[in-house]
């Protein structure tokens, strides 16, 4: 088996299932299978590029479309990445879940992509605030404790 340089130039697709939870709520670890196809076209806002940094392949969506390249995040990271267009590598076209194919041109993906964007602030506001909660419970010396009740509750 090749790289996914090999395989998408060789097939024109390539198929695999997801590693990692930056792509949470959407792609689950292990479970889903993505369809990435080679770009036809310079990428849009809301696709979610393939794309390599270093030796590691990135699935993440582009949040804005530059002059030579993209600025890009996981829809479950809070940070960006500045990608140009020579790392990306492929496009998802589909993904499938519980045996059944979901294209990225359905309309219910369509709305989850616009939700997830749209509600971004607020899960950044909450996930700055966990932060900040746990570093005072470790200052304070009772993050032991909580982790220990959160078990119970």
């Amino acid at each position: 088996m090749g790289t996914f340089e090999d395989i998408l130039a060789q097939r024109g697709t390539l198929i695999y299932r997801t590693q990692g939870v930056s792509m949470l709520p959407m792609l689950h670890q292990n479970r889903d299978i993505v369809i990435i196809s080679v770009p036809v076209s310079r990428l849009k806002k809301y696709d979610v590029a393939l794309y390599k940094r270093g030796q590691a392949y990135i699935l993440h969506r582009v949040i804005e479309v530059r002059e030579k390249g993209y600025l890009i995040r996981g829809d479950n990271t809070y940070a960006l990445e500045d990608v140009p267009d020579e790392n990306v590598i492929g496009v998802l076209t589909g993904f499938i879940r519980k045996k059944k194919q979901h294209d990225v041109k359905d309309r219910s993906y369509q709305c989850y992509v616009r939700f997830w964007q749209a509600i971004y602030p607020l899960r950044a506001l909450l996930f700055r605030f966990r932060r900040l909660a746990v570093s005072c419970a470790r200052k304070l010396g009772i993050l032991p404790a909580l982790r220990k009740m959160r078990g119970k509750c």
